[in-house]
């Protein structure tokens, strides 16, 4: 099996707690807080660990939060290499009130990364990949890298040959799409953004998908739809998977969840139709776990189970027509 590496350039700790009642100007009363490894490709990581599988965490982090970030990845026998910089990894947090279940997400926006800093990320990663490799870039920016860094991540893993995927939002994601992908997982918003449109409409999603597919260097797009499930296009074939009913307890993670599943079922050699389903079962599973928890594995193949069940492949070979 390949590698599979992620790379995290703005990761966090995430910080989840619970208080009966959330009110302004009042001292409020907060359960013990739990501090998990996070940031998008960090939980790509923790998820891929979690079903049983192997991946090379690459992140950048300084100050005493990253310390703690490697201390938690340790004990998670994560196996990783940490890209030195000067700013402190920051912390996001997490609030539930437990007298309506209403969750409260606060995210920073991360330490200054100088150009130093940021340059040497991109020949770290030059160093590890090797070819045939899945390099999976998930995350926001940190402050101070420019917007085309994940483009430039993309041109690493093409002349290295390895497959990238990347999951990211805004100009990030436009200049990193416009470079080249192997997979791709954006929401309705996201496409919408890359296709420079104001929206999409759900009857209007699998054409605009068709047309992007057809502009760009893309072989499997996933548009996620949350609670709704996913369509997956390519240059033969499009899919809808309906995601199961569950009871929602946080949809954190979901996301990442979903495209640690999907690079998982790649690596394993699965055909995209059945990648897709074991994303859209990972991701589900995120939603049914508490705070900045993500999917877990028992989870995940009972959903899997339903979804193989349930869904039926739509063939449509008029994507490059």
């Amino acid at each position: 099996m390949k590698k599979i590496i992620t790379l995290t350039v703005n990761p966090a700790i995430d910080k989840s707690t619970t208080v009966a009642g959330i009110k302004p100007n009042s001292k409020l009363r907060c359960a013990a807080p739990i501090f998990e490894a996070g940031g998008g490709g960090i939980n790509i990581s923790r998820v891929i660990n979690e079903l049983g599988g192997t991946s090379f965490c690459m992140y950048m982090a300084g100050g005493p939060t990253g310390t703690q970030m490697h201390e938690l990845l340790v004990d998670l026998e994560i196996e990783q290499q940490v890209i030195p910089i000067a700013g402190w990894l920051r912390e996001n947090l997490s609030v539930t009130d437990t007298t309506n279940n209403q969750q409260f997400r606060f995210g920073m926006p991360g330490p200054f990364v100088n150009e130093y800093e940021w340059k040497n990320s991109l020949r770290q990663v030059e160093s590890i990949l090797a070819p045939g490799d899945f390099l999976i870039a998930s995350g926001s920016l940190c402050p101070g890298m420019p917007k085309d860094y994940f483009a430039q991540v993309s041109k690493i893993a093409q002349n290295e040959k390895a497959k990238f995927i990347l999951d990211t939002s805004g100009e990030a994601l436009i200049n990193g799409a416009q470079a080249g992908t192997y997979l791709l997982k954006p929401n309705l918003g996201e496409l919408a953004t890359l296709c420079g449109v104001k929206s999409i409409s759900f009857l209007d999603v699998e054409e605009v998908a068709k047309e992007f597919i057809r502009n760009n260097t893309c072989e499997i797009l996933v548009i996620s739809l949350g609670s709704q499930g996913a369509i997956m296009v390519t240059n033969e074939e499009v899919e809808y998977i309906a995601a199961p009913i569950v009871h929602q307890k946080s949809t954190i993670g979901a996301g990442d969840s979903m495209v640690a599943g999907m690079v998982y079922a790649l690596a394993q050699g699965k055909p995209f139709t059945e990648v897709v389903k074991f994303g859209v079962a990972c991701g589900t599973a995120a939603t049914m776990t508490e705070g900045t928890q993500l999917c877990k594995k028992n989870d995940v193949e009972e959903l899997n189970s339903w979804i193989m069940a349930n869904t039926t492949t739509k063939k449509d070979l008029s994507v490059n027509a």
